[in-house]
């Protein structure tokens, strides 16, 4: 991960949103990896004509928080109004496996991502 966002690899997607073109708003959420926008989601954003789209970034992290993640995607977006973003940890990891968000702090994370919308 961390090589390629050094090397600027931009992967080849699979996939192509060809009716993007019908929204107004537009939702983009990736993970964070090592505080950057991942290699895919610079993929996505340098195919993807996002000019005049309200554009609203959301990740998760591994406990580092977004780093320059979302300056990067306003970067990418220039002709784009990109609102404020929300970012929260992920669960936890164990012998290598990510654990869901419970309990306690699923609750607590409900609350942040509604005021987070509320307020955007």
């Amino acid at each position: 991960m961390d090589r390629e966002n050094e090397n600027g690899y931009l992967p080849p997607l699979k996939t192509y949103i060809d009716n993007i073109y019908q929204y107004d708003k537009i939702f983009i959420g990736f993970p964070t990896w090592d505080m950057q926008l991942p290699p895919p989601m610079k993929s996505f954003l340098h195919q993807t004509d996002l000019s005049g789209k309200t554009v609203i970034p959301f990740s998760t992290h591994g406990g580092y928080d977004v780093g320059i993640s979302f300056e990067t995607l306003k970067q990418l977006c220039p002709e784009s109004e990109v609102l404020e973003g929300f970012s929260i940890k992920g669960g936890p990891e164990r012998d290598g496996i990510l654990l869901p968000v419970k309990g306690e702090r699923a609750k607590e994370t409900d609350t942040r991502v509604l005021k987070w919308l509320q307020d955007i």
